[in-house]
C-alpha cells in the first residue's frame, strides 16, 4: 500500500482551484485518519459533521485568510475552545471556554482544526511512550518510538492527514518526533509564539512547534501565528520575517568529529557526514566546533532549577494523588522534591557560565548543524529502559531553549538502511526566517536563491533529477567543481516522466506547448569539466535549452518524445526529489 500523497498547502489550494470545497477536504482527513486505524494519535478527535460544519460556515475564500480551509491538529496541552484539554492525565484535565491565543490566530486565518493529539504526559519526554492514553504508531516504521512530547502531532502529519500540526518544544519535542517520522519541526524564538492557552512544562522556556511535510508549509503557519500577546508576560516582539534567498556564502558551525555523539551509529554518523556535503554544495563553508560547552547545558535541563520548573505545574497532584502520574514522568519530575532555592541559583549560575562559552562559538560562525537525534530506538527498547534512550536522543535538542536559539528540524536523504535522515539548522533568538530559508534551501524546495550566475569560464546547467543536491548523482557535479545556482522551476511548458527501465530511475523532462512547472536546480559547472559530464549522459536523454519560470533560458537535460514510451507521467507531481520520497513511503 502506498501512503497518500502529503495534504501539502499547495495540494490543498490547487484542489479548491479546482472545484473542492473545505467540506470536501474534512471528508478527505476523516478518511485517512479512518485509514490508518490507530486510536492511540488522538486523545480528542472532533466530530466530522463539527469540523464539517465549521468549514461551510468559513467566509468566501480571500487572501484575509492565507490558511483559509486548511486542516490542522493541536497536541492536547494546548487549548481549544470546548474540548478538554488533559496534556495526557486525565486527572488534571479541564475544558477551556476559549481557544490558545495561537489557536486562535490560526483559525482566524481560516484553518480548521480536527481534534487533540497525543503525548508523552506534561509533555515530559522526547519517546512518546509515557501517555495513559496508548503509544501512536510511528508513522514510517511502527517498531521505532513515535517521538515525543509531541507523538501525536508529528505522526499525524507524517502520516498526511493534515497540513499541519501544532506541538509544543522545551527540551527537543518540536524536533525528535519530524526527525522520527520524516516530517519538517519547526521550533520557534522563545516568545515568538503566544503560551496562552498552553500547560507548561518549563514556563520559561517552552514554545508552540510547527509540524509540516515541508519548510514553506511549517513557515506560513508560523507567519500567522507570531504575534506578540500582551496577556503572556513572555511572548516578545519577533518579526516572523519570510523564506527569501539564502545568502550566496555563510558559516555553519559543526561539532567537529571527536565530539559528534551517535552512541555507536555510524550509519547516522555517515547520514550526517552527506548532510553536510549537500550544504557546502548550496554555499555553506563547514566550521568544526568543540560542542562541549553545548552538550554541558544540555544535561543541566533535567537537573535543579528546570526540573523543579516542572513541578511546579503539577505539585498539588503529585502531593495529593500521586498515582493518576505516569510513574516515568512521576519519577522524573518528583526529584525536585529534594532541591532547594539555593540548588536552583547555583543551576542558573552554572547555566550563564557554559552561556557564555556557547556564545563565543556562536561568533564564529552564521548558524550551527546538528544531528536531529543520535540514533534510532524501537518500543522495546523503552520497554526495557524507559530513561536512558530518552535521554540520549535529547543530545542535539536539550540545550536550544536554556540557550534561547530558534531551530528547525528538515528531512535529509535516507540512511544507507533505509530510515529517515534528519538535521536541524539552529541560530540565535529571532534568525527564524534564515534558518527556514537555508532548510528550505536545503530540501530543495523552490525558494528564490541570492543573485548568481555563471561566469566566463562556466556553463549554467539546470538538472532536475538524480544531479540535484542531495541526490544520488549529485557528486558528478561536486565532483567537477559544480556549485549551485538557484533552485527555481521550468516555464509551464514541460512534463515530467519516471522512464521505463533501470535501475536506476531516471526522469526525463519533455517540452510541449502547454504543460507544468517542474522543480529544478540550476548549477554552473567549469566550461573545462562538461565534455567529461556529456560522456555519461544515456540516451534517451539530450542537452537541450530549458526555459526557466522567470523567462531565463539555460542548458539542461531533455528526454526525446521516443524516449517516454512505457514511461510514467509523473507531471501532477512536479519535483523528482518529491517523487523519490514518494517511492520510499511505499509500505507493504
Amino acid at each position: 500500500m502506498t501512503k497518500d500523497k502529503a495534504l501539502t498547502l499547495d495540494v490543498v489550494r490547487n484542489a479548491y482551484d479546482s472545484g473542492a470545497t473545505p467540506a470536501d477536504i474534512v471528508r478527505e482527513v476523516y478518511r485517512r485518519i479512518d485509514a490508518v486505524a490507530d486510536p492511540a494519535i488522538f486523545i480528542h478527535l472532533r466530530p466530522m459533521d463539527d469540523v464539517i460544519a465549521e468549514a461551510e460556515a468559513l467566509p468566501a475564500r480571500s487572501d484575509a485568510q492565507p490558511l483559509w480551509g486548511v486542516p490542522f491538529v493541536a497536541k492536547d496541552n494546548i487549548d481549544v475552545a470546548g474540548i478538554p484539554t488533559t496534556a495526557a492525565c486525565p486527572a488534571y484535565a479541564y475544558t477551556p471556554e476559549k481557544d490558545a491565543f495561537v489557536v486562535a490566530k490560526l483559525r482566524a486565518a481560516g484553518a480548521l482544526v480536527i481534534g487533540k493529539t497525543n503525548l508523552d504526559q506534561f509533555a515530559t519526554g522526547l519517546v512518546g511512550v509515557r501517555s495513559p492514553y496508548g503509544v501512536p504508531k510511528n508513522a514510517v516504521d511502527p517498531e521505532i518510538v513515535p517521538g515525543g512530547s509531541s507523538s501525536g502531532s508529528g505522526v499525524a502529519v507524517g502520516h498526511g492527514f493534515v497540513t499541519f500540526s501544532l506541538g509544543t518544544d522545551t527540551a527537543g519535542s518540536g524536533r525528535v518526533p519530524a526527525a522520527l517520522n520524516n516530517i519538517v519541526g519547526l521550533k520557534p524564538s522563545l516568545g515568538a509564539l503566544s503560551a496562552t492557552g498552553v500547560v507548561p512544562a518549563c514556563r520559561t522556556l517552552d514554545t508552540i512547534s510547527i509540524f509540516a511535510a515541508n519548510v514553506s508549509d511549517a513557515f506560513a503557519a508560523f507567519q500567522v501565528a507570531c504575534a506578540e500577546d500582551h496577556e503572556d508576560a513572555y511572548s516578545k516582539k519577533i518579526a516572523a520575517g519570510s523564506l527569501d534567498a539564502v545568502p550566496a556564502d555563510f558559516k555553519i558551525g559543526v561539532p567537529d568529529v571527536r565530539s559528534r555523539i551517535f552512541f555507536g551509529d555510524e550509519v547516522q554518523a555517515a547520514s550526517f557526514a552527506g548532510s553536510l556535503d549537500t550544504l557546502k554544495s548550496h554555499g555553506a563553508t563547514i566550521v568544526e566546533l568543540d560542542f562541549s560547552p553545548f552538550y554541558a547545558v544540555a544535561e543541566m535541563l533535567y537537573e535543579g532549577a528546570w526540573v523543579a520548573e516542572r513541578y511546579a505545574v503539577v505539585e498539588d497532584l503529585m502531593r495529593d494523588e500521586p498515582d493518576t502520574l505516569h510513574p516515568t514522568t512521576a519519577k522524573i519530575i518528583g526529584a525536585a522534591e529534594k532541591l532547594s532555592a539555593a540548588d536552583a541559583f547555583r543551576g542558573i549560575y552554572r547555566l550563564k557560565q557554559l552561556e557564555s562559552a556557547a556564545q563565543d562559538l556562536m561568533g564564529q560562525v552564521d548558524l550551527l548543524c546538528v544531528p536531529t537525534i543520535p540514533t534510532f530506538y524501537s518500543v522495546a527498547d523503552l520497554e526495557a529502559d524507559p530513561v536512558t534512550p530518552n535521554s540520549n536522543l535529547g543530545t542535539y535538542t536539550n540545550f536550544v531553549n536554556l540557550l534561547d536559539m530558534c531551530g528547525i528540524a528538515v528531512p535529509s536523504m535516507r540512511r544507507s538502511d533505509g530510515r529517515p535522515g534528519s538535521i536541524t539548522l539552529l541560530a540565535h533568538s529571532g534568525q527564524d526566517a534564515l534558518v527556514a530559508s537555508i532548510a528550505a534551501n536545503f530540501a530543495g524546495e523552490t525558494i528564490a536563491a541570492a543573485p548568481n550566475s555563471a561566469t566566463d569560464t562556466e556553463i549554467a546547467l539546470a538538472v532536475c533529477g538524480a544531479h540535484m543536491s542531495g541526490m544520488a548523482l549529485n557528486h558528478e557535479l561536486t565532483s567537477r567543481g559544480g556549485r549551485l545556482l538557484e533552485a527555481t522551476r521550468t516555464a509551464p511548458r514541460y512534463r515530467l516522466y519516471a522512464l521505463a527501465g533501470g535501475p536506476p530511475q531516471r526522469p526525463g523532462l519533455l517540452r510541449i506547448e502547454k504543460g507544468a512547472k517542474i522543480d529544478l536546480e540550476v548549477w554552473a559547472l567549469p566550461k573545462s569539466a562538461v565534455g567529461s559530464f556529456l560522456e555519461g549522459i544515456p540516451a534517451p536523454l539530450s542537452i537541450g535549452t530549458v526555459e526557466l519560470e522567470n523567462g531565463s533560458k539555460a542548458h539542461g537535460f531533455l528526454v526525446e518524445t521516443t524516449g517516454v514510451q512505457g514511461a510514467d507521467d509523473i507531471t501532477h507531481i512536479g519535483s523528482w526529489r518529491k517523487y523519490q520520497k514518494l517511492e520510499h513511503q511505499t509500505v507493504d
